[in-house]
């Protein structure tokens, strides 16, 4: 009896000595999910997600996490595993759910189907399809049970996705298209999922929707989602990179549904609450939280072991900083010209010797900053892998691609021109009329086009010309859009090809910076050169040559013009070192 009484006293001694939380009873009740959006290969969020999530698992015993979608690509780490490093970091983090952004599809959907089977969470998208086929190509949705309540995940993957990433790879050899993202009938496709999961059990609906906000609500968002379906309870969203910490919506039935979206490269951490009858969704911010986990930092560390050689080869010094966005986080390359988007769009016309050199803002992912340029910040502002391409196309195409560029000015959109070579203006009063089919592709121009007075750099003279719609120019870009027609530019599909050797933009970028510009990103580019003149049409500088009567005076003046026109273009040319800009 002794020793029983001997061993109890010791007992309760180890007891009154254990620190009082770890006596304490996890919180069985409450559901917590974090959640990411949009992360464009930010791995160092990976550590601090993984933390974070072990951090909660200690007062919780129901934690998961999720993805919104666009995580495999857009950086050098990206591009040089083709998204392996990144999935392999998701697998260590331990997600519950994750779906599909327009970017998973960069690598071309076979490599995506190589990325699905290294996943330990499947990818769930309701609205991809294969034509002919009932059931979506991948997952619609799945059910997660914690603890007593079932948590159904329904993914939706942005409709413009056939059109923004590579859009042959949706197609067959005769152009045909085999697969759909559902644009016309999205909302029926949702609710059919949501009638399915919950038929299935589901207490909760999440929709890990990649479709994006739009403030202006001048295009189809997830508001227009919500509002056209019953049943979602909350929506985590992506594509637009928002940050909505917590938005209340109201459904086609008039019930609540939580909005909520963590913006870009880990800005913040989503955690959604889940509690009886209360659904409360916070963003943490990164930068103040510290703690990282071990075993993600240590993968890390090893895949950037892997490419330094490759990412940290010095390739130039920049004496300027080249932006993408401005200071205060805007993204300006999708609505307005850089000095980033002056040196890109200069690279594809010099290093061609195509008579205009174009490339998207969506295209644009990076700043490179003043001091040494290494390869990686060369392959961090193309990091897609795009095949460089010069084709001959008429005046009139020029025309149409520049129409569309602008169509949704002064919203933002991926097609935004950055240009070497070409002026224009936009009449910003003129609403946009250009007409798309389902599958968002480019058919016409069904009233006045927004875009005038267009001028061509004459290579031989130095002197921007009125553009001839009906003459052929040389026009440098990539396959994305000669060949793809990404971004609905089908206008292309009657180019004729000039140059396709292989060259990628990344490789073209660094070409010019090292050849050309001799190693210097001078200050020739520390401020933007306008290609573009935005007016609301009252204060058109465009002359039109009087039909009749004596216009000589005029012609004098124009005279006059060019050659002062011509004269500064060629000091600025000389100032940028264009060598071999006109052979």
């Amino acid at each position: 009896m002794k020793r029983f009484f001997a061993l109890v006293l010791c007992v309760v001694t180890l007891i009154s000595f254990m620190p009082l939380a770890a006596m304490a009873e996890k919180n069985g009740e409450d559901i917590v999910i974090l959640y990411e959006n949009d992360v464009h290969c930010a791995v160092e969020g990976y550590s601090k997600l993984a933390a974070m999530k072990k951090e909660l698992e200690e007062d919780y015993e129901n934690v998961g996490v999720v993805s919104v979608g666009d995580y495999v690509q857009g950086s050098s780490l990206g591009v040089v595993s083709q998204g392996e490093y990144i999935v392999n970091l998701m697998n260590l983090v331990g997600y519950d759910a994750v779906t599909l952004g327009n970017h998973e599809f960069d690598y071309r959907l076979p490599r995506l189907e190589e990325l699905v089977g290294m996943m330990n969470t499947k990818p769930v998208c309701c609205n991809f399809q294969k034509l002919g086929e009932e059931s979506s190509y991948f997952l619609p949705y799945s059910i997660v049970s914690y603890g007593d309540v079932d948590i159904a995940y329904i993914g939706i993957t942005t409709p413009s996705t056939i059109s923004s990433s590579f859009p042959a790879q949706f197609k067959d050899e005769k152009g045909e298209y085999l697969y759909t993202f559902n644009v016309n009938n999205l909302y029926d496709v949702v609710q059919e999922n949501i009638d399915k999961a919950k038929a299935g059990g589901a207490d909760y609906i999440v929709a890990l929707s990649h479709i994006g906000y739009a403030e202006e609500g001048d295009w189809e968002d997830i508001t227009d989602l919500i509002g056209n379906t019953e049943g979602l309870d909350i929506v985590l969203d992506g594509h637009s990179h928002s940050v909505i910490e917590n938005m209340t919506l109201v459904d086609e039935a008039g019930n609540e549904v939580v909005l909520s979206s963590a913006g870009t490269k880990f800005q913040h951490i989503g955690k959604l609450t889940i509690s009886e009858n209360n659904i409360t969704t916070e963003l943490i911010a990164t930068e103040n939280y510290d703690k990282t986990d071990n075993e993600v930092d240590e993968y890390i560390k090893k895949i950037n072991e892997e490419y330094a050689l490759l990412g940290d080869r010095k390739v130039a010094v920049s004496n300027v900083h080249l932006i993408t966005h401005d200071n205060n986080g805007n993204r300006l390359v999708r609505n307005s010209e850089t000095n980033l988007g002056d040196l890109c769009a200069d690279a594809f016309r010099i290093v061609t010797g195509a008579d205009i050199g174009f490339t998207n803002g969506g295209g644009i992912r990076a700043d490179i900053k003043a001091g040494n340029v290494t390869f990686n910040d060369v392959l961090s502002v193309f990091p897609f892998n795009n095949q460089v391409v010069v084709a001959e196309v008429s005046g009139q195409v020029i025309k149409d691609l520049l129409e569309t560029a602008v169509k949704s000015y002064p919203a933002e959109d991926g097609t935004f021109p950055h240009l070497s070579g070409i002026t224009f203006s936009v009449n910003t009063s003129i609403p946009s009329s250009v007409t798309l089919d389902e599958n968002e592709m480019f058919t016409g121009v069904s009233g006045t086009y927004r875009v005038y007075d267009i001028k061509v750099l004459n290579s031989k003279t130095g002197v921007y010309e009125v553009i001839d719609l009906e003459k052929t120019y040389s026009f440098a870009s990539i396959g994305y859009y000669v060949f793809e027609f990404g971004g609905g530019l089908s206008m292309f599909k009657d180019a004729k090809i000039l140059q396709n050797d292989g060259m990628l933009d990344a490789e073209l970028l660094e070409r010019y910076i090292v050849e050309n510009l001799g190693g210097v990103i001078g200050e020739e580019y520390a401020e933007m050169m306008p290609n573009i003149t935005f007016t609301d049409g009252e204060n058109s500088t465009e002359q039109e040559i009087p039909e009749t009567g004596d216009n000589s005076d005029y012609m004098i003046a124009v005279m006059i013009v060019t050659v002062l026109l011509g004269a500064t273009i060629l000091n600025k040319t000389k100032e940028k070192n264009y060598k071999g800009d006109f052979l």
